[in-house]
């Protein structure tokens, strides 16, 4: 297996927690590949960690959805089809436009308003910087916007979607990938909360949601 630079060389911090950092920066940049085998014995010893430590590391991949296991329990970087990148996004669109709704009906409306500007900023820097960083950015105002709703249950579910999230972002590639990180099409949606019009608010994110897996997807012949 070839050697990822991402996972090469951890300081003496939480090895679990770095060794989790790391091996998710080499999935979702694509060093390891979708489908790729996790073994054991060379991600411990390119990580210098030991392999009980790793394992918990790779568990973890597995509950956030970034690695699956096969029949015989090998575990792999997860493989996405389109069909699944479409689903997923759907059940973003769902799970933000109610978020967007609760917010609107909330006093401290204008206050989210300017959170979530202020996350645009952030976008907007992270541009010029590393993929990690606008991948980074890009979710943290998704997450806030779900954050900002107050409801927990419905934050839970996007966090736990987290991990199908990073695997589809580098579906299609750099480009595709980076062009669904515009901080003007994330504009729009803040204007639309700010509008207070509920209906627009969703029609927007619904309209952000299928045009970022449309361009992931395609290009994608249907799984037969």
């Amino acid at each position: 297996m070839a050697v990822a630079a991402s996972l090469l060389g951890l300081e003496k911090r939480s090895l679990r927690e770095q060794a989790l950092a790391a091996l998710r920066r080499a999935i979702t940049s694509g060093e390891l590949a979708q489908g790729q085998h996790l073994v054991e014995t060379e991600l411990s010893e390119m990580l210098g960690i030991s392999r009980g430590t790793l394992r918990e590391a790779l568990r973890q991949l597995e509950q956030e959805g970034l690695a699956s296991a096969g029949p015989r329990g090998r575990l792999s970087v997860r493989h996405l089809d389109a069909k699944e990148i479409r689903d997923i996004f759907a059940v973003r669109g769902a799970l933000e436009s109610l978020a967007a709704r609760t917010l609107i009906e909330q006093p401290r409306r204008a206050k989210a308003v300017g959170e979530l500007r202020d996350a645009l900023e952030r976008m907007d820097e992270a541009a010029g910087r590393s993929l990690e960083d606008r991948i980074e950015a890009d979710l943290d105002f998704h997450r806030l916007l779900c954050r900002l709703s107050g409801n927990e249950t419905l934050l839970h579910q996007w966090q736990s979607l987290e991990g199908s999230i990073r695997m589809s972002i580098m579906f299609a590639g750099l480009e595709r990938a980076t062009s669904n990180m515009s901080v003007d099409r994330h504009r729009a949606i803040v204007d639309a909360v700010e509008s207070g019009d509920a209906a627009t608010a969703r029609e927007t994110i619904l309209a952000h949601m299928d045009s970022a897996s449309d361009n992931l997807v395609s290009d994608v012949a249907p799984a037969l």
